[in-house]
């Protein structure tokens, strides 16, 4: 497995996602982000002890913006014609195998990339039984 690219250190400035306000008090209101537009809206109006907004200081690193831990980015694969897509590229992405693949096919998958030096992201999905 080829090791990644040197990079700065991954720095996440907030791990939490935002939720929409009020989401936690109502079914009808969905969780994902919506800026809140009220006159009197407590958030919006950045009161102590409420939720916090997105701004653009809480933006990562462009460097080390896509990274996943390991500092690959990832791919996603359906077959093994897209494993040798990474081939040139196998120290900046990873490939990620997607959900709807088989387990017969992700065993090729896998075998290929072991060929080509790439590293996936979830080789041990669909593929590892319990005894």
């Amino acid at each position: 497995m080829v090791s990644a690219k040197k990079h700065v250190p991954i720095v996440k400035k907030h791990r939490k996602s935002f939720n929409r306000h009020q989401s936690d008090r109502f079914k009808c209101v969905d969780s994902s982000w919506r800026k809140p537009k009220g006159i009197d809206n407590r958030v919006r109006r950045r009161f102590r002890g409420t939720m916090t907004m997105p701004k653009i200081g809480f933006r990562s690193n462009k460097k080390t913006r896509f990274l996943t831990p390991s500092g690959h980015k990832s791919f996603l694969v359906s077959n093994t014609k897209d494993v040798e897509l990474l081939l040139m590229h196998n120290r900046t992405f990873a490939a990620e195998i997607a959900h709807n693949v088989s387990s017969r096919k992700r065993i090729d998958i896998i075998a290929r990339a072991k060929q080509l030096g790439v590293k996936v992201t979830n080789a041990k999905a669909k593929v590892t039984t319990e005894v």
